[in-house]
């Protein structure tokens, strides 16, 4: 079998184990109706499906699980990892303050990080101060159809340099930063700083339409630089040496 055909058929498991155990968690939350059922184990049990997916292609074809790339990355892939999704979400909400699309800043979520932050300082120097533990909701309140649009959309785009990332650096904690720094700027600081206005939620937040079209521009940016990624050499396993030897 073909290098090619081994790695479709990997990914086919993958996908298959994937759906398979999402599928339970996500049943559980359609049937509460709510995501923060469960007292939000279901959406926790949701999140380790893709790591259980991947353990369980490679103990299936055979691989060990030092395949995946535990080591960490490169400084400067774990800085960029940090500073990538600072980048496009700055330039997509540059977009919606210049366009007029939502205001800024948000004077209210400023006010009450006054409150939350307990620094008994100005609403500007409270919001200078990183609002790690003030979340938004996740919902930007627009049509079902338009905001799984922008979603799947978004995911898509930004996978491309989710994996370029990996493939670079070799390493899979760029993948872990990259969604923590992303959730971060997007949920805690870019989504609440802007002010709503008319249809701003058409815009903002991963449900409306800018983030995804820069997200697209970072991936064909991502795939432009494809040819600097080195092919993954694997070592043979045991079955493999035996049927050679």
């Amino acid at each position: 079998m073909s290098e090619l055909n081994k790695s479709r058929r990997q990914i086919a498991i993958f996908l298959l184990l994937l759906f398979v155990f999402s599928a339970v968690f996500y049943c559980l939350i359609l049937i509460a109706h709510k995501l923060e059922a469960g007292k939000g184990l279901y959406v926790s049990g949701l999140m380790w499906c893709p790591a259980l997916a991947a353990i369980g292609t490679l103990k299936l074809r055979g691989r060990k699980l030092s395949e995946l790339g535990w080591r960490w990355p490169a400084t400067r892939y774990a800085v960029a990892s940090w500073i990538v999704p600072l980048l496009y979400a700055t330039i997509a909400y540059l977009f919606i303050w210049i366009l007029g699309f939502g205001g800024f800043p948000n004077q209210e979520f400023m006010g009450q990080l006054v409150e939350r932050m307990g620094l008994k300082a100005s609403p500007t120097l409270s919001t200078a101060v990183y609002p790690v533990l003030i979340g938004a909701d996740y919902n930007a309140g627009t049509p079902t159809w338009y905001g799984l649009t922008c979603f799947t959309v978004m995911v898509l785009a930004i996978s491309f340099v989710f994996a370029w990332m990996r493939l670079k650096s070799g390493s899979l904690w760029t993948g872990a930063l990259l969604h923590a720094s992303h959730n971060l700027y997007v949920q805690s600081i870019f989504t609440p700083l802007t002010h709503k206005s008319g249809n701003t939620a058409w815009f903002i937040d991963e449900f409306g339409v800018v983030l995804p079209i820069v997200a697209i521009a970072f991936a064909i940016f991502s795939w432009s630089r494809r040819g600097e990624l080195k092919p993954i050499m694997r070592r043979p396993t045991g079955q493999q040496l035996a049927a050679t030897g």
